[in-house]
């Protein structure tokens, strides 16, 4: 149904990475949202009235604020196109962030307002009336919540779409939801104790709970943490498939948007190259991953040497002593200043994620085993981390 959607309404929809083909593709996930929570709304408003259950009713309301939450996607689909200007140089592309921010603050406002409400039906309790329809009513909007869950979580995973990702989750946890209400609303039937209320507030919990994580992804995104894996090995894969790039250090990509990115890096190649051709190739590493990836890149030159043999001799041996101390560390940047009493070696080590040894103890240990081979040798280290 997802592929036909897209064939039918997107014309070139397989062009994932076109900003046009992704906007008129949030334009149909939030249209197909806002038909389908209004139909629920209307749906479970009327026999949750009917019924007098204020899960039903809760739920209910919860569909209708879905809609409004699509309404503010597609706000934000339109503005995060904006081009850049001279208040915004990188563009609105952030703007789909703050709409599944936005998203998050209503979800938790309607959690709350109906867990205020449920837990007031426990002490006010009125028995609910349940009919084959209401019964049908609820599968059916399971039904369709997991189809929308569906639907936009391909979506997300096919345009890389945070906020398409954030609506998917939405949908789950309605089916969620709804499953748990219609469960009450079966047990209702056969007890006086206030089954409806708990249940309402068993819902408005889920409700709040999955707001919470919406935020949550969302100022991880807002505050900038680091890309994703694919993005950085498909960098990695266009520069290194130069053969005059020797190797690629400090790569930090900083995310404005979908498919609104800077990047820099450092590319190590050959000190003896001539600094034009040097260049030229710079140059089109740089548009091919524009090009490609929709990634402004900025790389900087790392010239090496690769025929001194005693710098190899000392790149292998800090190579040998580094894996000794930790198979999971890395250097680069290796230079060496050869004086008359000591000989500094000078690069930078890349610490993993779960590094946890204090960089001081990792620095004296380094020194004392390059010492025992060499009482000449001293380091100047730089830290980094993998980010």
């Amino acid at each position: 149904m997802t592929h036909f959607l897209l064939k039918t309404f997107i014309k070139n929809y397989n062009d994932t990475k076109d900003n046009t083909v992704r906007k008129k593709c949030g334009f149909l996930s939030s249209i197909i949202g806002i038909i389908c929570n209004i139909l629920l709304f209307i749906v479970k408003f009327i026999i949750g009235t009917i019924s007098a259950s204020v899960a039903i009713i809760s739920d209910a309301f919860n569909n209708l604020s879905d809609c409004l939450s699509c309404i503010v996607t597609l706000i934000a689909y339109n503005l995060a196109e904006k081009p850049a200007d001279k208040e915004h140089p990188f563009g609105y592309g952030r703007v789909e962030y703050f709409s599944s921010l936005l998203i998050g603050c209503l979800i938790i406002i309607v959690g709350w307002e109906f867990l205020k409400t449920s837990w007031s039906k426990i002490f006010h309790y009125q028995q609910v009336q349940v009919s084959i329809y209401t019964i049908i009513a609820l599968i059916f909007s399971i039904l369709l919540k997991l189809w929308l869950f569906v639907f936009n979580k391909k979506l997300a995973t096919i345009y890389n779409n945070s906020t398409m990702a954030a609506t998917a989750y939405d949908s789950l946890s309605d089916s969620i939801t709804t499953s748990v209400t219609l469960v009450g609303t079966i047990i209702s039937l056969f007890t006086s104790f206030p089954v409806d209320g708990i249940i309402g507030i068993l819902v408005s919990l889920l409700i709040i709970k999955t707001a919470v994580s919406i935020i949550k992804d969302t100022i991880d995104t807002l505050l900038g943490k680091p890309a994703d894996k694919e993005t950085v090995q498909e960098v990695l894969n266009i520069v290194l498939s130069y053969p005059e790039i020797l190797g690629v250090h400090d790569l930090i990509i900083h995310n404005y948007g979908p498919n609104h990115m800077l990047a820099s890096l450092h590319a190590e190649i050959n000190s003896k190259m001539n600094i034009m051709i040097a260049h030229e190739i710079i140059d089109k590493i740089e548009k091919e991953l524009n090009d490609k990836l929709h990634i402004m890149t900025t790389i900087h030159l790392d010239p090496i040497e690769t025929d001194n043999e005693q710098l190899n001799r000392y790149k292998e041996i800090v190579e040998k002593v580094l894996k000794e101390i930790d198979p999971s560390l890395s250097f680069h940047d290796f230079r060496m200043v050869n004086g008359q009493n000591n000989i500094n070696l000078i690069f930078d080590i890349l610490l993993t994620d779960n590094y946890n040894r204090c960089k001081g103890q990792l620095k004296t240990q380094i020194d004392q085993k390059l010492q025992q081979i060499d009482p000449r040798l001293h380091t100047v280290i730089t830290f980094d981390n993998q980010f």
